[in-house]
């Protein structure tokens, strides 16, 4: 009889710990579940900004802009290169192709 209720003990707190672990995985996921709409959010916002700075970059970088900047005054000491003034230098052809 004492061996049946110690084996019977033995399940018993085997099982508890087995639902205890279980259910704290189960209350992990669900903060995880809790938290991924701000992270999603987070995400959207995220892109939003980078399409805006690629917007804001697009719009500085324009060939209109880029005329108007070398129009004004603290740019008119620049000029273009002439032919002659260019160097180019061609590739290192890579040995081990």
């Amino acid at each position: 009889m004492l061996n049946l209720l110690v084996r019977l003990g033995i399940c018993v707190g085997v099982f508890g710990t087995l639902l205890f672990f279980y259910l704290e995985k189960q209350n992990e996921l669900t903060q995880l579940k809790i938290q991924l709409p701000k992270i999603e959010r987070q995400i959207a916002n995220l892109r939003e900004e980078s399409r805006h700075l690629r917007y804001e970059i697009d719009q500085f970088e324009s060939p209109t802009h880029l005329i108007e900047l070398a129009h004004r005054p603290e740019f008119g000491h620049l000029k273009y290169p002439l032919l002659k003034e260019i160097l180019t230098v061609p590739e290192a052809i890579a040995s081990n192709e």
